[in-house]
């Protein structure tokens, strides 16, 4: 797509704003989508440029071998598995044809909403203005409904905090007891301060009702390759998901990639190890900018309320990509309270981390 679809920077923003990707192509600082900017490293893409020709021109392997792929890279056997054209495919299957009535908390990742038929979702109100979730109340609504699928993503889009373990245990097992399966989606979880302690994959087989979702396009930064995984020891639940998906379902760049990956595991957690200062270092800069309420992320993103004085999220949005041609998302589109009044910013360098902050403080008016 030409950048002639718009004159101005303002009909930019407003053709950006309606778009879900091909963001490269615009020419502008992404602080809005939320990946991993220090891997894949180079050696990667030499490997998948060596072998272009086999990739484009073959047939790339079904679903029980790509589980095997993914298997050996989290250490789990292959029936436990299914891999999907990214975690998006796999929500559609869950929330549009399996489940009957599914919970999710809000303001949450809007796709398990919006892959769902209508009146086929209860939207579950996280506490205000903490934003936490409160498990028995969670647990209570969804027993109430008669939920057959529960869905907790940790940590939390677009507020960025974690799901303590202990409280997903203990809603796996009570949910157990009224047949209501939980998806614990682990996208971001990489991220976080010690991800091997936090995360339940390990565990997985200790809980027949728990399934876990994991969108490999964040913390492996290949958003265009679209690959992502279920895990769960419900082999009548990996059954019905591997039966939604078609028999091609992962082209052969991505098969290529999940090969390829075992072979790079230290760089990858060198690569969070960054991510994790990047952000860090901003969620402290945020903190200084008088009146904002900056939540303490535990993801690669910052989710904040701006300071009353101010103008709303989407006129700070707007004005900072006219001026400055960064984007960051407000928060209209999620389901909360006082929704235009939030932010949603992508960590990304600590060099455009920095000129994002002065930016934002010049647009907003505020002379720090």
């Amino acid at each position: 797509m030409s950048q002639n679809n718009y004159k101005t920077q303002s009909e930019k923003y407003e053709f950006i704003s309606g778009q879900h990707g091909g963001y490269y192509r615009h020419n502008f600082i992404d602080h809005a989508y939320l990946y991993n900017l220090y891997f894949p490293p180079e050696a990667i893409f030499t490997n998948l440029k060596d072998q272009i020709h086999d990739l484009v021109l073959n047939y790339p392997m079904a679903q029980n071998a790509l589980a095997g792929l993914i298997g050996k890279i989290i250490d789990q056997p292959a029936e436990r598995i299914v891999v999907g054209n990214g975690a998006a495919e796999l929500i559609k299957i869950v929330s549009g044809h399996i489940s009957g009535k599914l919970i999710v908390p809000v303001p949450s990742f809007n796709e398990y909403a919006n892959a769902a038929p209508s009146g086929q979702v209860i939207e579950f109100p996280l506490e205000f203005p903490s934003f936490q979730l409160d498990v028995n109340k969670f647990a209570a609504k969804a027993i109430r409904v008669k939920a057959d699928v529960a869905v907790v993503v940790t940590p939390n889009n677009p507020t960025s905090m974690l799901v303590p373990k202990p409280d997903l245990i203990w809603l796996a097992k009570k949910l157990e007891t009224h047949d209501c399966m939980l998806i614990i989606d682990e996208s971001f979880l990489d991220f976080t301060e010690n991800p091997d302690q936090i995360s339940l994959e390990q565990e997985i087989e200790n809980y027949p009702n728990m399934v876990i979702f994991k969108s490999m396009s964040k913390a492996y930064g290949i958003c265009g390759l679209r690959i992502g995984y279920m895990l769960t020891a419900n082999s009548k639940f990996a059954e019905a998901i591997r039966n939604g998906v078609h028999i091609w379902n992962i082209n052969g760049f991505a098969e290529e990639f999940l090969r390829l990956l075992p072979d790079y595991k230290q760089e990858f957690i060198e690569s969070c190890k960054q991510v994790r200062i990047d952000r860090n270092n901003l969620y402290k800069k945020l903190c200084d900018i008088e009146g904002m309420t900056v939540f303490k992320p535990d993801a690669n993103f910052i989710f904040c309320r701006l300071p009353d004085n101010v103008q709303s999220a989407p006129e700070i949005t707007k004005k900072l990509f006219i001026e400055y041609n960064m984007y960051i998302k407000d928060c209209v589109g999620k389901t909360q309270p006082d929704s235009k009044r939030y932010l949603r910013i992508a960590s990304r360098t600590e060099a455009e981390n920095c000129k994002l902050v002065a930016a934002l403080i010049d647009v907003m008016d505020l002379k720090n």
